[in-house]
């Protein structure tokens, strides 16, 4: 049975709601920490400038400085968008969304974290390889994934946990690869979400031909890449931007922006925001609080709108913090400061939809109790099937290297074997 809160069907319009069924559980852990919206890299025209920690400009404010779409304030509040404002055309995306879809917004959200904490957990025991947090993205995946319809196609990286939580991929099924059982784990094709994407920015490209196919095919539909702010680095990625400008394809690229590729930080990887760059390959870019759902939603279903309507692709940059290391075997502390996180602590995309659920009266108490309770049980069940899936095999690797053997590779395994044995001779003892 899938986890995915939101009945998805076929060809909705891009300007449909998105998260929830009427009536779920919506609410969760408040106290738990995620990610927020300050800090915003201002600057045009190619010039360096200082990160701040106040609150980024909302979408009233107007000007030279970096402008970023914001519907949902830190403190839980809607940003009133005047008629004539340059962000009123996003903000229609969302204007009819109802209490229910905000519920279940909220829902998407709190089970996606409790599930990622849980895989975190599981690997700090053993039972996993490695995990890739998505702690403080989840405004960005749950957003952008709620504004995809059912014969959109997603090609994500690795970390995009909320995605394909929305797009009805069991949440067990992401964790096979990571413990080291399987390549995947899903049928890309049985929810149009293909499989992980290790290699840094390769998946741009894959997305850029599947939808100049798409294109090709006659066909409405859309297709979203995900990437990281460090991968916006990478030459595949650039050359998906002129392949699908030049092409027309119908493609959002959507830019998490989480401040830190591993340990390398914006400053030192982009002099312009990172949305900018878009503007040199011919089509737009808009940069969005990532921690802001509604913003998320609003702008991804407009991007898509347009890819859709043939208007060619668009760039998403979800300007967001990575809440936890970058993957279990990063440690963050050896290159950045406790202030900064306690800084974007201040604006988690969880905490800041509870406050506009509460202050709206659109959820009670009772309410969030029931998903608490929910997310546990998610949680039991995810420990479950993690403990019930084969131990990997350890010399699995060693296989395949050669169609016909190789002698160091057989030198690697017997050495490898006598490290496996060792653990054995000490355990006897």
């Amino acid at each position: 049975m899938t986890e995915s809160t939101a009945a998805r069907k076929p060809r909705r319009s891009a300007g449909s709601k998105a998260a929830g069924t009427t009536g779920t559980k919506a609410a969760g852990t408040a106290g738990t920490k995620a990610a927020g919206t300050a800090g915003t890299k201002a600057g045009t025209g190619g010039k360096r400038t200082t990160r701040t920690t106040s609150t980024t400009r909302t979408a009233a404010a107007k000007g030279s400085e970096t402008e970023l779409v914001q519907l949902l304030t830190p403190e839980g509040e809607r940003v009133e968008t005047a008629k004539d404002s340059a962000y009123a055309e996003y903000a229609a995306y969302v204007a009819d969304i109802t209490p229910d879809e905000l519920r279940g917004l909220y829902r998407d959200m709190v089970l996606t974290r409790r599930f990622d904490a849980e895989a975190t957990a599981l690997q700090r025991q053993g039972e996993l390889g490695l995990w890739a947090s998505l702690l403080g993205q989840e405004a960005a995946q749950i957003g952008s994934g709620r504004a995809t319809r059912e014969d959109d196609y997603v090609f994500p990286t690795y970390r995009e946990h909320g995605v394909a939580w929305c797009r009805g991929v069991d949440p067990t099924n992401l964790l096979g690869m990571f413990r080291g059982v399987n390549n995947g784990g899903w049928d890309p094709n049985g929810n149009n979400f293909h499989l992980y994407t290790i290699v840094i920015g390769s998946q741009a490209l894959h997305a850029t031909g599947y939808a100049m196919g798409v294109a090709k095919d006659g066909a409405d539909s859309g297709v979203i890449a995900y990437f990281g702010d460090g991968a916006s680095s990478q030459g595949d990625v650039s050359e998906a931007f002129n392949f699908a400008a030049v092409y027309n394809a119908p493609v959002v690229f959507f830019c998490q922006n989480n401040q830190w590729a591993i340990s390398e930080s914006n400053e030192k990887q982009t002099r312009v925001p990172l949305y900018q760059r878009a503007q040199g390959f011919g089509f737009p870019g808009v940069r969005v609080d990532g921690n802001d759902v509604l913003a998320s939603l609003a702008v991804t279903r407009w991007a898509l709108d347009r890819a859709r309507r043939g208007e060619g692709p668009a760039l998403i940059e979800a300007y967001t913090y990575r809440m936890g290391a970058h993957t279990t075997s990063d440690d963050p502390s050896r290159y950045r400061h406790d202030d900064e996180r306690v800084a974007w602590e201040a604006k988690d995309p969880i905490l800041r939809l509870r406050r506009y659920l509460e202050s709206a009266h659109h959820a009670d108490e009772g309410f969030f109790a029931e998903l608490e309770a929910e997310s546990e049980t998610l949680g039991k069940r995810v420990r479950e099937a993690v403990r019930a899936m084969p131990d990997p095999d350890r010399f699995a690797i060693f296989e395949n290297v050669y169609a016909d053997g190789h002698a160091l590779v057989d030198e690697e395994r017997a050495q490898f074997a006598a490290y496996q044995a060792s653990f054995a001779d000490a355990e006897g003892v």
